[in-house]
């Protein structure tokens, strides 16, 4: 059941976000990765989320390369061995376990593929941990309507990322999510930044004993700008925007408290 993303399945059609580089495209259950095959990382990730079907199924899954590319366009366990990064789902693995069990476990466990990890840190903060769980948040927030979500996650490719074993770590997240709201597609856009956390300068990797994780809610456009990918009618959509009228304010988030769901003027 590889059927990946769905465009489809919101009421408004929406596409895939589409970067400007080569990528190879990886369809699995629910869920796509676009990876760039020369910084072995994915360039976008797009998975359709059901809130009202999801299954609490206990943890399975190996981290396993995609036999359907060439190891050496991955990032494999190499990257992540005798060091403290994390293999980041980009595409959380209880993303897209929706439907009945046996479905929602092979989704699930689909999760566990390279493509779908990149370079994290390692170690849990508030702000990491906020991180995690924004598409929870979103889904409480959507209960009001239908309770769906496409969500967009990808590491921002900047050729200025340090190098280490091979590739280049990236150095911030970025993540859509998507919903049908009162008034039509409505978005939020944001941003995780771990620069504080990463240090290669000596070619190995060391962590900033007071570094910490930062996450943003950032204008939709702002991260087309950063990534130089097209996100369509999300930029439109963005309720931060529409919200506070500003469209390159970051705002640094400490909770969920200080998301921006609502499009009601302030």
């Amino acid at each position: 059941m590889a059927n990946g993303y769905d465009e489809a399945f919101l009421p408004r059609p929406l596409p895939l976000p589409r970067p400007r580089q080569e990528v190879r495209e990886l369809s699995y259950p629910r869920f796509t990765v676009l990876l760039d095959p020369h910084r072995r990382l994915a360039a976008v990730t797009g998975v359709n989320i059901d809130g009202a079907a999801l299954r609490d199924l206990p943890r399975s899954g190996e981290w396993r390369l995609d036999t359907r590319v060439p190891d050496a366009e991955q990032t494999g366990p190499a990257v992540y061995a005798r060091n403290d990064l994390d293999r980041g789902h980009l595409v959380r693995r209880r993303d897209p376990g929706w439907g009945d069990d046996d479905e929602a476990r092979d989704a699930m466990a689909a999760t566990f593929f390279y493509p779908n990890a990149a370079p994290q840190a390692a170690g849990f903060n508030q702000s990491k941990d906020l991180w995690l769980g924004l598409e929870d948040h979103v889904i409480e927030y959507a209960e009001a309507t239908d309770q769906r979500l496409s969500v967009f996650t990808a590491p921002v490719l900047d050729d200025a990322d340090p190098p280490y074993r091979g590739i280049r770590i990236p150095l911030r997240f970025w993540k859509v999510a998507a919903w049908h709201g009162q008034d039509g597609l409505a978005a939020a856009g944001f941003v995780l930044d771990q620069t504080e956390l990463v240090d290669t300068t000596d070619g190995l990797l060391a962590a900033t004993p007071l570094g910490a994780f930062r996450t943003f809610q950032v204008p939709i456009a702002e991260i087309a700008r950063l990534t130089g990918i097209d996100l369509g009618p999300l930029v439109a959509a963005d309720v931060l925007v529409r919200r506070t009228g500003r469209q390159t304010r970051w705002r640094q988030l400490s909770s969920t408290a200080d998301i921006t769901l609502s499009t009601g003027l302030v």
